[in-house]
Parts: C-alpha cells; structure tokens; sequence
C-alpha cells in the first residue's frame, strides 16, 4: 500500500491540504466580517450564511467581489476601536495609583540619583494635578 504512494500522489495531497486551508481562512473571514457589519441586516446576514452553507465556492467569490472593498475598513475600524479601549484600559490603571504613592516613588528615585530634583518636582505636580 506504502509503495504505491509515489511522490506525485505526496504533492496533489499537499496542494488539496493548501487549498483546503485558503478555502478555510477566507471563509471565517467573510463569516468574521459578517458579523462584524452592523450596517447589514439580521435577514441579510442569514441569507449570506444560507448561501455560504449550500453554494460555499460561489457564494464566497461573490461576497469577496461584491463586499471585498469594505472588509478592509470594517476590520481596520474594528483594530482601532480595540486600540481605544486597551489605550482607555492603560490609562485608567495608571491613573488609578494614589498620588502619595507616585510621589513616594519618584522620592525613591531622586534619593538613589535616578531622577534630578526638577524632573521630581515635575512628577509630584503631575500626581497633584
């Protein structure tokens, strides 16, 4: 059985297995921007996901070609709301501190040398403002 698996069989499997996961990779990023659309209706959505679910090869050339344009910019709108909320996250953390406990640190700092006696006075007014 072994040896009649010969080199040409060996790569018409692995260009399968290659197609086979472009066809995957595309398909949940179509689903990802399905769901990602709010501009697109509950009905509309379904009647994509029906399509994709029946007619998988032509549905998913026809989404690309029709709706192709946009998925760029709902994922970048998507990455940059993400971005806003890690960056309000951070932000709220590292105001969270108390400022006692900012201007204990930056003393820290000024007793062993690390920051000048200007740049702690210019911490201890941020953390009081």
């Amino acid at each position: 059985m072994l040896a009649e698996y010969n080199l040409g069989d060996a790569l018409w499997t692995l260009l399968a297995i290659f197609f086979m996961v472009i066809y995957f990779m595309i398909l949940f990023s179509v689903l990802a921007d399905l769901f990602r659309d709010h501009e697109l209706s509950g009905v509309a959505k379904a009647v994509w996901i029906i399509a994709l679910l029946f007619f998988p090869l032509v549905s998913l050339l026809i989404y690309l070609i029709v709706r192709g344009g946009g998925m760029a910019q709902r994922s970048m709108k998507a990455q940059q709301a993400m971005q806003q909320q890690t960056d309000q996250y951070v932000q709220q953390t590292a105001s969270a501190t108390d400022p006692s406990e900012q201007i204990a640190k930056a003393k820290k700092l000024m007793d062993d040398g690390t920051i000048t006696q200007q740049e702690f006075d210019a911490i201890k007014q941020k953390a009081l403002a």
